[in-house]
């Protein structure tokens, strides 16, 4: 049975919702044939974000990890290409830190990139009518850490893992009030967009 992580973040910034955590959230309903799924939830937390992967990581040892998070803004699902090792976050996590062009891993390398089968995932978002587009950068944030962070893990213990970082945007209910026109989801957009990429990371999983 192949095992596939799925993380997500809470809400941060001042929001009460995230996107990636009500989706994921709904993952734990669906069945996915021959896979077992594990959920985990995530601080907006610079520091214990990364523990808590990192340790749930050997703990559950699985073949697939599927990093999501919030892309406000952005039209649709974003799988990312990149992960870089520098931190210089916009606005403070929820935690209150605020690195400024702060290397995450001394040594490491200037980039990794997403061992996910990311062209397979917009082709199959796009087929299903869900906007869809892979991003070349995941910004400078906590996503772009933790998914820089995992890549790094997976390396330096030379382990055979698929991993890579999704974006998805609003929710409905999100911008429901806000005076201009955002981008976002309906909820069964949302979490018909999420239950795709995971069926497309399993199906795809020893493809190159």
């Amino acid at each position: 049975m192949k095992k596939l992580l799925l993380t997500a973040f809470e809400p941060f910034n001042g929001q009460i919702i995230n996107p990636s955590l009500e989706a994921a959230r709904e993952m734990k309903t669906k069945h996915f044939a021959g896979a077992q799924i594990e959920v985990l939830e995530l601080p907006v937390h610079r520091f214990d974000a990364i523990e808590r992967t990192l340790e749930y990581l050997s703990h559950f040892q699985p073949d697939v990890i599927v990093m999501l998070g919030e892309a406000g803004g952005r039209e649709g699902v974003t799988p990312e290409r990149t992960a870089f090792n520098l931190d210089d976050f916009p606005i403070p996590d929820n935690g209150g830190h605020q690195p400024r062009n702060e290397i995450i891993a001394l040594g490491g390398p200037e980039s990794y990139f997403s061992t996910l089968p990311i062209q397979a995932i917009e082709t199959q978002l796009k087929l299903a009518k869900i906007s869809a587009s892979i991003s070349e950068s995941a910004g400078r944030y906590l996503c772009n850490r933790l998914f820089y962070s995992v890549m790094h893990a997976i390396a330096s213990h030379d382990k055979s893992i698929r991993a890579g970082f999704v974006h998805v945007p609003y929710l409905e209910e999100q911008v429901a009030e806000l005076a201009t026109e955002t981008p976002s989801f309906s909820r069964e957009t949302m979490m018909q967009a999420v239950q795709l990429v995971i069926e497309v990371c399993l199906e795809k999983q020893y493809e190159a």
